[in-house]
């Protein structure tokens, strides 16, 4: 007589079969649509100097459609402000010497490069040259900002497999600030953000595990691990990515934590306000799913006894209630 088992085995065989290339193509998808995407949409830049230069340098860098937002500026200390202030990426300052650009590549390596080439080829061409000035480098130890990029996965299965953030939190800082070197900003505020971008994610997989049992786990994979790093910008920047898909991943936990993380390490702070909102909002709500259902399951487990008791009494369990 055949075995029960071997036609379930067979199916099962066959759903890995179909369910492996499936799930190839969704990470493919999701790590390299977004990067053979790249491009400047609506990158901030500041433009500064005499309103007939200034125009000239806004319609110049108008020729590239889309790529960049023009932010106008009275002088050099208001853009620097700005730039240190991460309300834009750079700016180009119009001096009595001719044009200067200032970049802040600590705010994104690529994002400084694409400025260079934008504001010196055409001054290259005529044989001139233009002074670039990095306002906030990152340090000698990564000058690429390689750690923030790489940082984000290891967060991401941090979160998922522990829910002590605080020694992530810890241990984060010690390993990329007093070890590696690659962040320079207050430490504290650095092991901060390191342990609410933990407790964030840990608490998005709980609740939604709490709420949804092993989908809910699905769903929190794809919400911090896979879309979460993918769509963070942080090895580029979120206005490189596609249109839309920057933005998502900045209310996603991995694109905030990164994001944070670059304000307090370069920028003393600037700007982390909406990233930390961000990862509050996912803690809080994690937490409160895990709670919610915590109370679910002591109530569900509460009514078991009592039907049982008034079934062996033969009063209906709402009588008994009442």
């Amino acid at each position: 007589m055949p075995s029960a088992a071997a036609p379930t085995a067979g199916r099962t065989t066959l759903a890995v079969i179909l369910l492996v290339p499936v799930l190839a193509a969704l990470l493919l998808w999701t790590f390299a649509w977004p990067a053979a995407r790249t491009a400047p949409r609506d990158l901030p830049v500041g433009i500064a100097g005499p309103a007939a230069a200034a125009d000239g340098l806004a319609r110049e860098l108008g020729r590239h459609e889309g790529a960049f937002e023009i932010h106008r500026y009275e002088d050099a200390a208001a853009t620097r402000s700005a730039v240190e202030a991460r309300e834009i990426y750079g700016a180009v300052v119009v001096t009595p010497a001719g044009p200067e650009l200032l970049t802040a590549s600590a705010g994104s390596p690529v994002v400084a490069g694409l400025l260079r080439e934008a504001v010196t080829a055409g001054a290259a061409a005529e044989g001139r040259t233009v002074p670039v000035t990095d306002v906030i480098a990152p340090p000698t130890a990564d000058p690429r900002g390689s750690v923030l990029g790489a940082g984000l996965l290891p967060l991401a299965v941090a979160g998922a497999a522990t829910g002590v953030a605080a020694l992530a939190g810890l241990a984060g800082a010690a390993l990329t600030h007093s070890w590696l070197g690659a962040l320079t900003g207050n430490w504290w505020a650095e092991a901060g953000v390191f342990a609410l971008t933990v407790l964030a994610i840990g608490a998005t997989f709980s609740g939604l595990a709490t709420l949804l049992g092993k989908p809910g786990l699905g769903l929190a994979a794809v919400l911090t691990v896979l879309a979460g790093n993918a769509f963070s910008g942080m090895s580029s920047a979120p206005e490189l990515l596609p249109t839309g898909i920057g933005l998502l991943g900045q209310w996603l936990p991995p694109g905030a934590g990164g994001q944070a993380l670059r304000s307090v390490a370069y920028f003393d702070g600037a700007a982390a306000g909406g990233p930390v909102l961000v990862l509050s909002l996912w803690a809080a709500a994690g937490l409160t799913a895990v709670t919610l259902g915590g109370r679910r399951g002591r109530t569900a487990a509460e009514s078991v006894p009592a039907a049982a008791s008034a079934s062996a009494s033969g009063t209906p369990a709402s009588a008994s209630a009442g």
